[in-house]
């Protein structure tokens, strides 16, 4: 179902924003059924952000009350393929020392970016490390990690929206799509 979108571009619905926010839900009980004491939430930015609001307000509906603290770490830039390398734009502010953390990003692709935070804050001191990802795109792993929760699989697409941009556009959609 395409869906207009600034410019001449079409966006083809992928995941709704019905879909994401049951999705949301389930995942919040799971977490909360860990029963991490001391819970630290930490975004991945900024494609997360969206995804990390919602998911935390999903938290607090499952009884839990976490701290949170953002990271902000860049393998993209403004294209559509990463890198290779992971640079920290903005660093943790609290201590992760003896801490549970929960790592949120929004699509586990190379798997570069979320091997990165999830190493630098398991040397760093945390007690356990958590990580919940909005989509899944097993074909492109360049590095062996798996996300502990994920939302949903992605299709082999380039997706937009619920946060995800194209050169910082199209985060501000409700659900992901495609440029089509």
């Amino acid at each position: 179902m395409p869906d207009s979108a600034p410019g001449t571009e079409t966006i083809e619905v992928i995941y709704t924003a019905e879909a994401i926010a049951d999705r949301i839900a389930e995942l919040a009980t799971a977490i909360a059924g860990l029963e991490l004491d001391r819970l630290l939430v930490v975004p991945i930015l900024t494609g997360s952000f969206v995804f990390a609001s919602d998911l935390l307000r999903g938290l607090h509906r499952a009884g839990l009350a976490p701290e949170v603290d953002f990271l902000s770490v860049s393998s993209y830039r403004d294209g559509t393929k990463s890198v290779g390398q992971v640079d920290i734009i903005r660093d943790l502010r609290l201590d992760v020392t003896d801490r549970n953390v929960l790592l949120i990003d929004d699509i586990l692709d190379t798997g570069r970016t979320l091997a990165f935070a999830k190493d630098l804050i398991v040397a760093r001191g945390a007690k356990r490390v958590v990580s919940c990802v909005l989509l899944d795109k097993k074909v492109r792993r360049s590095v062996a990690i798996e996300a502990d929760y994920a939302a949903f699989d992605c299709p082999p697409y380039f997706v937009v929206g619920y946060g995800m941009d194209l050169a910082s556009r199209f985060r501000e959609l409700p659900f992901v799509g495609r440029v089509v």
